[in-house]
């Protein structure tokens, strides 16, 4: 693996045991504000379920040695959960200093990117 891709690897990782320990504890409440009202789960469980899967995933992408896969499953999580995201700009749902459509709809973006991160710091570089 390449220095950068093995830097951003690490940030993902890192970003999301984050993530996922905050979902657990001092953000619960904030990231109920993303979950989709037709996702028929109880909004706390949900955010308590992705924490997990946050974390596991954090956990995998800087300690696993299966890279490539991890990281396909952290872009098909990233996925899953972007529903979420345009629910909270949809519905105009205040969280994380996203309190304005324009700050909730530019937040759209970043999810593709953290596909793409995800991806391309776990694969080895094209020869």
């Amino acid at each position: 693996m390449s220095t950068p891709r093995t830097i951003g690897r690490i940030f993902l990782g890192a970003a999301l045991v984050f993530a996922g320990i905050s979902h657990l504890t001092f953000a619960r409440e904030e990231f109920q504000a993303q979950v989709p009202e037709s996702l028929p789960l109880d909004p706390d469980t949900t955010v308590l379920a992705s924490g997990v899967a946050e974390v596991a995933l954090g956990s995998a992408l800087l300690f696993a040695r299966r890279r490539r896969t991890v990281g396909t499953v952290a872009a098909l999580f990233f996925a899953a959960v972007f529903p979420g995201n345009v629910a909270q700009w949809m519905h105009h749902r205040d969280g994380f200093g996203l309190d304005t459509d324009m700050k909730r709809f530019v937040r759209l973006f970043f999810q593709p990117a953290l596909i793409a991160l995800a991806l391309w710091s776990t694969r080895a570089p094209r020869r």
